[in-house]
């Protein structure tokens, strides 16, 4: 399929790629996300431009995006790491249980309609868009941290949701760490740690899970990941990054949650029209 595209429109589709590159390593930084947010609506329109195919689109999508994050969410981590504001307890319980949750969503991935990974994406950011914009603090499930064992059910989840969704965890673990009490800029900087547990496992499973597919796939994907899109995201996310993260600690809480709640309206109502278009 790519084969087919005119000379200008690749020029056109590499300078889209790297510019969305860009601007998901700016968001990982200053939300503490692996910037899944960001590449999972921009690939879609990207792949559906190009031609490739409603069956695999969205997994394609989602599982380039979980390989794109990989580099990314190093840096915005170690970025967020040298601020002091991760707390390494907690990534330390959520460590088995999000990469078995990953695990697991990667063999969904495997047998799953498309549409699934659209419902989950709007789902997820639906809620935590409404949380962000009207809720602000009044939303909470407690004033300090879960018990062990409830903290692993929830990784699990994180775990599942992320690699259905193609993102590091960071938009999941920071809505449930400040239904907990714990300040945004803590939320942020810890939930950054998931990425690599997250995105690493991801896109390996999404590479096994897209295998029965390759012949509807575009040239240069290797299972459920494109490295034309790897390739071109990583340059500049990984050098906006930690200027992302620089940025997030300017910024007031408040501040933050309204831009990055309005961000996420405008991905659910995208992909919420393309169940109707």
């Amino acid at each position: 399929m790519l084969a087919g595209i005119p000379l200008n429109d690749l020029i056109f589709l590499a300078v889209a790629l790297m510019l969305s590159g860009a601007a998901t390593g700016l968001l990982a930084g200053v939300f503490g996300v692996g910037g899944g947010a960001v590449i999972v609506p921009v690939l879609y329109e990207v792949f559906r431009a190009i031609g490739v195919a409603e069956e695999v689109r969205m997994p394609l999508v989602v599982g380039t995006s979980l390989a794109v994050i990989i580099p990314t969410s190093i840096r915005s981590f170690n970025a967020h790491r040298a601020k002091g504001m991760v707390d390494t307890s907690i990534i330390r319980i959520w460590a088995a249980p999000v990469v078995l949750g990953v695990a697991g969503g990667s063999l969904i991935a495997r047998y799953a309609p498309a549409d699934l990974f659209k419902a989950v994406f709007v789902a997820v950011a639906f809620v935590s868009a409404m949380r962000l914009l009207f809720a602000s603090n009044r939303w909470k499930l407690g004033e300090e941290m879960p018990g062990p064992f409830l903290m692993r059910v929830y990784g699990l989840i994180i775990g599942v949701l992320s690699a259905l969704m193609g993102i590091g965890g960071g938009q999941l673990s920071s809505l449930f760490m400040t239904f907990y009490g714990r300040p945004i800029h803590q939320a942020v900087a810890t939930s950054s740690g998931l990425g690599v547990l997250i995105s690493i496992p991801g896109a390996l499973g999404y590479i096994y899970a897209g295998w029965p597919k390759m012949d509807l796939l575009p040239p240069l994907s290797l299972g459920y990941v494109s490295l034309l899109g790897f390739l071109l995201f990583i340059p500049t996310s990984i050098w906006t990054a930690p200027i992302g993260a620089r940025l997030a600690h300017r910024l007031s809480k408040r501040k933050l949650e309204v831009t990055f709640g309005l961000f996420l309206l405008v991905v659910c109502a995208r992909f919420f029209l393309s169940f109707v278009f």
